[in-house]
């Protein structure tokens, strides 16, 4: 019985980020599981809602498979993959673009504006952040085209504070809410060489933590799941997904 797998969507996104991705993956006979987040539905909000209970979200749906899934996670996605992991058994862990866990610092100038710029709101932390598509078109989708970035714009949704706050403002939680250890399977991290919110030095440092084998695409971005080369990014998931052994890259 093939292990299903479940895609975990980044901040201000849903299921819906993986509707190209999965086709490769279903063609190829998995059962592909791609669930909103909390209040990433139109049901309910996100006001208050910590990463732990995305993690824990996750770590329930994959306690509900009868053979421990493969996990997949973007961006924030990545992030909530990483923790779930640490939760429940999960046969192979695929990072895309993951946001670091606690302790891991981030290597470019934009990680860090990133993790300052919210503050203009205020207490951000305790509120729902509305998606910004400067940012989203300047770090997110930006080797797509226009109309498409805006029909992934338009889809997008409010994000926790909390969550936005624990992820990028890390070295203030002093409940550790994202540390992560390794997990007892294979991990791969897999990184756009021209992604400059989670850059290949960051991913490797992520990678590193878990134990894990890195990837790097040189020509892409952010938007692994859907950008040109996704189509390789998605082959690139499958061939770790088949291999045996903790690590194959």
């Amino acid at each position: 019985m093939r292990a299903p797998v479940i895609m975990v969507h980044g901040a201000f996104c849903g299921g819906w980020t993986f509707d190209v991705f999965r086709a490769p993956f279903e063609a190829a006979g998995y059962t592909v599981l791609t669930p909103d987040l909390i209040g990433h539905d139109g049901v309910g909000g996100v006001t208050g809602v910590s990463m732990t209970d995305y993690a824990r979200q996750i770590a329930r749906l994959v306690e509900a498979c009868e053979t421990p899934p493969i996990l997949i996670g973007h961006s924030m996605g990545g992030l909530v993959a990483q923790m779930a992991a640490t939760r429940a058994r999960v046969s192979k862990l695929i990072l895309l673009a993951p946001s670091a866990p606690w302790g891991v610092s981030g290597a470019s100038l934009e990680e860090a504006a990133s993790a300052m710029s919210l503050y203009a709101l205020g207490p951000y932390w305790l509120q729902a952040v509305a998606p910004d598509y400067g940012v989203v078109r300047r770090y997110s989708v930006d080797r797509l085209p226009r109309p498409v970035r805006k029909a992934i714009f338009a889809r997008m949704t409010a994000e926790s504070g909390r969550a936005l706050w624990e992820t990028l403002n890390w070295w203030l939680d002093p409940f550790m809410t994202t540390s992560v250890a390794a997990p007892a399977c294979p991990v791969l991290a897999i990184a756009g060489g021209k992604d400059v919110i989670h850059p290949p030095a960051t991913v490797r440092q992520t990678a590193a933590r878990l134990g894990g084998a890195v990837e790097i695409f040189p020509e892409m971005s952010h938007w692994l799941p859907g950008e040109p080369g996704w189509e390789q990014v998605a082959d690139r998931c499958l061939a770790f997904i088949a291999a045996e052994g903790r690590a194959a890259a």
